[in-house]
């Protein structure tokens, strides 16, 4: 079974997807062994008690400073012993031992399809926003690794979602989490479950 831990800052749709999908059977060979928030109070810890997976906060705001919140933050981790480590809209920067402590054991979601509207300051909200000020007729999501970069990391999948006449970010946003982001987040989780889907340097390719 492989063992996940999902990081988690706000409501938890997409970490609500992946329990779903486990309790369906469409993820395969999955055990969900903790979720992580940094945000004290949000809707995600309450969807993993209701599904039974034990849930802790997290917060740089009780440590004196960043690295003592990395320190704690990666022992904290490891204590969940895990082979996946899911960031399911967890916005604090990783730190850079973080990613060499869990290389290839780390996988992101982004609210677009990566290399647009990507990198430093695209997240939320502002993602969507970037996406309808430039005018495209397609957005959508991608799921990746993460490496030292942002939003750098090798690509397992994507899927196109159509803009429509009259979105706003917000609509925009609810569609590609309903159509994409609910979708390729449970199957990247089952691929990398089965041994379908490998981890690969991009400088290894």
């Amino acid at each position: 079974m492989l063992r996940v831990l999902t990081l988690v800052s706000g409501g938890g749709t997409n970490l609500q997807a992946i329990i779903d999908g486990v309790a369906a059977g469409t993820v395969k060979n999955t055990e969900l062994v903790g979720v992580i928030s940094n945000n004290p109070g949000v809707y995600a810890l309450e969807r993993a008690a209701k599904a039974g997976i034990p849930a802790e906060v997290l917060s740089p705001k009780d440590f004196p400073d960043r690295e003592a919140f990395h320190r704690a933050f990666l022992e904290k981790c490891k204590s969940y012993r895990p082979d996946l480590i899911v960031l399911a809209g967890f916005l604090v920067v990783i730190p850079p031992e973080f990613i060499r402590e869990f290389e290839g054991r780390i996988i992101n979601i982004h609210p677009s399809l990566i290399p647009s509207f990507c990198g430093t300051g695209y997240y939320g909200l502002k993602v969507h926003e970037a996406a309808l000020a430039r005018g495209v007729k397609v957005s959508g999501a991608t799921v990746h690794f993460v490496d030292s970069g942002t939003d750098t990391g090798p690509i397992i999948l994507q899927k196109a979602v159509e803009v429509l006449p009259g979105d706003t970010p917000e609509i925009l946003q609810k569609r590609i989490m309903e159509q994409a982001e609910w979708v390729l987040l449970p199957a990247a989780v089952s691929g990398i479950a089965t041994g379908e889907i490998k981890y690969t340097r991009r400088e290894d390719k």
